[in-house]
């Protein structure tokens, strides 16, 4: 090709593309507005999305949710939001956005197939988060295990057991079974079973009780501790000491208040029984079997 050939060749491809510009301008200025459109959607649809959550956030966070639950709610409701933005930009560029939703639609079926226990444990989640029976922080049993939550995740619940062991338990088995929650009141009551002897003065025993409860400065006047008999059982009368403590409280009182019974019994002389049984020999039964004895020696 000569170089007046190549020219002529540019000048056309030239010509061709300014008609096609001048044919097709009110369609060129329509994409752009368009583009521009969607970009403005994009940009003040994220901005709008920032302040919803932010917004969702700060309400949580007035109604003394746990932090990890107000974080989990406010990424779901940014990510529900920004799904609708980017696809109302979509759709303003000429994107079938019937089609993306059907393919999301598909697509959300069929990993909801295969991951049906996920999808269980994603749903008791929500459930966790909506009825909040637990917060990080508390002592709760769930699934069979003890232990405070460390945190709640889309998936999982995470414990700490008291010896320091992190244990994950899956959300479903945390929403279908039990959950104990041993923080959520302010106060609990301890319960004692203290057995005395049958020659136990139990007047004396009960005062005793009382004074070794009442002397506890951690135990709470309001409600009253409640003490008295509770069983006759086979070696012991069994006394029922049930004072109450702040939840911080449970376990040091626990320790101390029965270390401070035994030597309050102890120093009163109220004897704390072994398991015994009474065994009683008749005379008249020991003769009768004496023949029968001397026979097989014999």
């Amino acid at each position: 090709m000569t170089e007046q050939n190549a020219v002529e060749s540019v000048e056309q491809t030239a010509t061709e593309a300014m008609n096609w510009l001048a044919s097709n301008q009110e369609l060129m200025i329509q994409y752009a507005v368009n583009v521009v459109t969607a970009l403005l959607i994009l940009f003040i649809g994220n901005w709008v999305v920032k302040k919803v959550a932010g917004s969702v956030a700060a309400v949580l966070k007035k109604r003394d949710l746990d932090q990890t639950v107000v974080d989990f709610i406010e990424n779901m409701v940014r990510y529900v939001m920004f799904a609708i933005v980017l696809i109302a930009a979509l759709g303003r560029v000429g994107v079938e956005t019937a089609s993306i939703v059907a393919v999301i639609g598909a697509a959300g079926l069929a990993i909801g197939l295969a991951l049906q226990g996920s999808l269980s444990n994603f749903a008791a989640g929500v459930l966790i988060v909506t009825f909040r029976p637990f917060k990080s922080g508390d002592y709760v049993e769930v699934g069979g295990v003890a232990g405070s939550v460390a945190s709640i995740q889309i998936f999982s619940t995470v414990l700490t057991t008291p010896d320091n062991k992190m244990v994950v338990v899956p959300n479903g088995t945390v929403i279908s079974s039990p959950i104990t929650n041993y923080s959520r009141h302010a106060t609990r009551r301890i319960d004692f079973i203290i057995g005395v002897s049958y020659k136990a003065d139990l007047q004396q025993t009960k005062e005793v009780l009382t004074r070794m409860v009442k002397a506890d400065e951690r135990v709470l006047k309001d409600p009253e501790p409640t003490i008295g008999v509770h069983a006759l059982m086979d070696s012991s009368v069994n006394f029922v000491v049930r004072p109450w403590v702040k939840t911080e409280d449970y376990w040091s009182t626990y320790f101390d208040l029965m270390q401070a019974i035994k030597e309050g019994l102890d120093k009163e002389g109220i004897e704390i029984p072994f398991p015994q049984m009474d065994v009683h020999y008749h005379a008249a039964m020991a003769k009768a079997a004496a023949p029968e004895e001397e026979k097989h020696v014999a």
